[in-house]
């Protein structure tokens, strides 16, 4: 038997959204520190 459109659905969604391709996103705060220092060397 194949599996509900709706159960699918949501098992997709949930593979879509555990996602992070592009690795933990910095705050704003943290890449203005890393600028700071890196102008100082």
């Amino acid at each position: 038997m194949s599996k509900s459109k709706h159960q699918q659905e949501r098992e997709w969604k949930g593979r879509k959204q555990s996602q992070n391709p592009h690795g933990k996103v910095r705050s704003f705060e943290e890449i203005a520190d890393e600028t700071r220092r890196d102008g100082n060397k």
